[in-house]
């Protein structure tokens, strides 16, 4: 039986997620995989492997609930807070 090679499946998984979500870049799947972890220099490529695939799947379930324009504006709208919040106060 032959050792899995999880480097390949590694590059696999992340040509489907830039498939799927062609606006996100490869640190953030990376930093949202491995949210979790606070040392990620010697994380295994298994481990590395089962990080983005359960985030994958995370993203696959969210897909149906919410567009790619409702998460740029949570995006901007969480840059700005600061404004909002000075909007709030004024009001």
């Amino acid at each position: 039986m032959t050792k899995p090679n999880y480097h390949r499946k590694i590059i696999q998984l992340l040509e489907r997620l830039h498939k799927a979500h062609p606006t996100y870049n490869i640190g953030r799947h990376f930093a949202t995989a491995l949210d979790g972890y606070q040392d990620v220099w010697g994380v295994s490529d298994r481990e590395l492997l089962f990080s983005l695939q359960k985030y994958e799947a995370s993203l696959d379930m969210d897909r149906d609930h919410i567009d790619e324009e409702e998460i740029e504006e949570i995006i901007k709208d969480g840059m700005n807070l600061n404004v909002i919040f000075l909007e709030e106060e004024e009001e």
